[in-house]
């Protein structure tokens, strides 16, 4: 495999959805290049800060032990750590990640205070769904995270330190086929990671653009993109 073709594996390698012969090979590659070593990183510490990237009231404790307990007994099949170098498996990390975002959702349904809370609440969910399909497809955000595609199309964005949009403006996610990008949602900036499922099934081949645009959105983009994930 070419060591073009071997640095396009980083963001899979990280959600550990490689096979054997492609992992050894990736390896070997990693051992040697700074650059595969600097992405491998950042997608991992975008992992860890999901589950830290929502608020929510503490969940009683017997839910708390249960879910304790319940990973505790998956602990046998937890894939072991990888080298030195690199990040534990991204199955645990997915498995945390998960719990932390479902965690979150039952403590926001708990309180019905806003609207913006309970559709926040819907689209971790979403995001959480995605992220922990045995089947979804991750590719790796030049600028720190990963998009997660399923093979049905359904996308979550997960972006790392995304500064605020700037005043009178709007993050704006797109999905573009033959040129043509079509609007897929409108989302702020977190806090330290940015999770958000995309409103457009993603084909594969597509195309994923992150904008910024006035509040509201728009239906086509007025400004050039800042990120750009390929699909094919």
């Amino acid at each position: 495999m070419g060591t073009a073709a071997l640095h396009d594996l980083t963001a899979a390698y990280a959600l550990d959805a490689l096979d054997p012969d492609e992992r050894r090979e990736y390896e070997a590659h990693l051992a040697r290049c700074d650059r595969c070593r600097d992405e491998l990183a950042s997608l991992s510490e975008t992992a860890t800060s999901l589950a830290y990237a929502v608020d929510a009231s503490t969940p009683p404790p017997q839910l708390r032990d249960r879910i304790l307990a319940s990973a505790r007994a998956e602990r046998p099949n937890v894939v072991p750590l990888r080298p030195r170098w690199a990040i534990p498996a991204a199955a645990a990390a997915a498995v945390a990640i998960a719990a932390a975002i479902v965690l979150a959702v039952w403590a926001a349904s708990l309180s019905s205070k806003l609207d913006k809370e309970r559709a926040l609440a819907s689209d971790q969910e979403r995001v959480a769904a995605i992220l922990a399909a045995p089947d979804a497809h991750p590719y790796g955000v030049p600028s720190g995270g990963l998009l997660a595609v399923t093979p049905n199309g359904e996308a979550a964005l997960v972006l790392r330190r995304l500064p605020p949009a700037r005043k009178g403006m709007t993050y704006e996610a797109w999905v573009a086929e033959n040129g043509k990008p079509r609007p897929a949602g409108t989302f702020d900036a977190g806090r330290d990671v940015t999770a958000v499922p995309l409103d457009l099934p993603v084909p594969r081949g597509a195309t994923v653009l992150v904008t910024q645009e006035k509040d509201g959105g728009t239906d086509v983009p007025q400004h050039t993109p800042f990120i750009t994930v390929n699909t094919a």
